[in-house]
């Protein structure tokens, strides 16, 4: 089971290595698309980079609701937790 911690860190460089963020403009509270710039193609990028990760697809129907990192983390911490 990975920590909150652990799954934070890894969506940080998931951010950082596709789409060159800044890693010090990512926190729990950045928002995707205003404050990262992430559009609808970058979403879809980090979806299948999310997946390779937890082995499980994020439905894209619920990864409209995303708003922040902190809500990919809690995504990624449930679909980790239902292995």
């Amino acid at each position: 089971m990975k920590s909150r911690d652990d799954i934070y860190h890894k969506v940080t460089m998931i951010l950082v290595n596709l789409f060159e963020i800044d890693p010090n403009s990512i926190s729990e509270n950045a928002l995707l698309y205003d404050d990262l710039d992430i559009d609808s193609i970058d979403a879809i990028d980090l979806i299948i980079e999310l997946k390779s990760y937890t082995g499980k697809k994020v439905p894209p129907e619920e990864f409209k609701s995303i708003k922040t990192v902190g809500d990919i983390v809690n995504k990624v911490s449930e679909l980790l937790e239902h292995d």
